[in-house]
């Protein structure tokens, strides 16, 4: 990896129960991109890694759930700056456990929110598009987003602009 353009893997995942999907309310960390957002759990790879590894242990030190059904909807490139991240986007509807709700532990709030719902929370505007596609129940996609701060200034689905 280039110490110039630095590159991260991530996963993000929504949880859907009863027409609801489990979203975190970013307010424990002072210095936080995601700061006062609301998105789904997940979090960045540990060395050795695969996508499925990260989901489950990152759903499960953020909600003390263990996901057991569960499917990879789409990969989200994010350029910020010289970054690229490459986010691992899924989707659960199966789990065991019972939910923990302790903002240190969870980084905020977790809360069920209507799916019709999320777009009108502070969400990021990229988030937006993912979020139509799970909601449609588009199949797999690849989606890139170029963000310059926190203004979005490019969106391109399965290689075409939007």
């Amino acid at each position: 990896m280039s110490a110039e353009f630095p590159m991260v893997n991530t996963t993000l995942c929504y949880l859907e129960q009863g027409g609801q999907w489990l979203m975190l309310h970013r307010v424990a960390k002072k210095n936080d991109m995601n700061h006062d957002k609301w998105i789904g759990v997940g979090g960045k790879f540990e060395p050795f890694e695969s996508p499925e590894d990260c989901l489950l242990r990152e759903v499960q030190e953020e909600t003390g759930l263990t996901l057991t059904s569960y499917r990879c909807r789409g990969i989200v490139t994010f350029i910020l700056g010289n970054l690229t991240e490459y986010m691992y986007l899924y989707t659960a509807d199966g789990w065991s456990g019972e939910l923990v709700r302790d903002t240190a532990r969870n980084e905020g709030v977790l809360e069920w929110v209507p799916k019709d719902q999320v777009e009108q929370l502070p969400i990021w505007e990229g988030d937006k598009i993912f979020i139509r596609l799970l909601r449609e129940e588009r199949g797999f996609f690849s989606l890139k987003l170029v963000y310059e701060g926190d203004t979005l200034t490019e969106a391109v689905l399965d290689g075409k602009p939007l």
